[in-house]
Formats: C-alpha cells, structure tokens, sequence
C-alpha cells in the first residue's frame, strides 16, 4: 500500500534530494578557504517540480528490446557549479554567511517533510490496526 502511494513515493524523492542539497552546502563549507573553489548548488524547486511532473505520468517497458523511458534512470536533483560572482582575490565563490542560511533552510526542509512523512505513516499503521 505504501509504495504505491505517490504521495510517499513524492515524499522520498523530496527526502533523497534534501540529502543531495544538504552534502553540497558541507561541500562549499568545507572548501571555504580553498583558493579557486567555485561554489555548488541544488536547484531543489526544480527538483521537486520535475519530480511533480513525472508523477503524473510515467513510461512503461514492455519488452526489454525497448528503450529506457530516460538515459541512465538518473532523475535526482542536479548539482551545478555557480560561476562569475568571486569577490575574493583567490577566485573562490563561497560566502559562509549565504551557505549557512541555505543550511538552516535545508534542514527545515527536510524536518518537515519528515515530520509529514511520519503522520502518514502513522495513518497507514493506525488503518492497519483496525482504528485502535
């Protein structure tokens, strides 16, 4: 019942790109100091819309002689490199103050998605308990 649900099934990609977004953001943190660094991002609105849109409509496979519905299966979020805005004499882009807003951003991001995934756990487990 659960891994058919599109709601949690949205939920976990929502999850597995919080993951992405918050290992970029230490990346950035942990090269602040490294002459030339440019900094990286996760564009998660985008992610999730793509992953909203996919949703509703998916490909099948048939036969195995068909080809995939995407090159690789690879739909998670997509990690870019910011260019052209170092202030710094050494070329690195990081801003420490920019990333640890994007930080706590993230982590309330992703305590609140778990927090709804959690309730609707729990509905599906008091259904399963007959109400009690």
């Amino acid at each position: 019942m659960i891994g058919k649900d599109p709601v949690m099934s949205l939920l976990a990609r929502a999850l597995d790109g919080q993951a992405v977004r918050q290992r970029v953001i230490a990346h950035n943190i942990a090269n602040l100091n490294t002459p030339g660094f440019k900094r990286s991002r996760v564009d998660f609105q985008a992610f999730m819309q793509a992953a909203l849109d996919d949703s509703a409509v998916r490909m099948k496979r048939t036969d195995p002689r068909h080809l995939a519905g995407r090159a690789g299966d690879d739909n998670g979020p997509q990690v870019e490199i910011v260019r052209g805005t170092s202030q710094r004499a050494d070329g690195n882009n990081v801003d420490l103050e920019r990333e640890m807003v994007e930080l706590v951003d993230n982590v309330l991001g992703y305590r609140a998605i778990g927090q709804f995934w959690s309730s609707k756990y729990g509905i599906y487990s008091q259904v399963i308990r007959g109400g009690r």
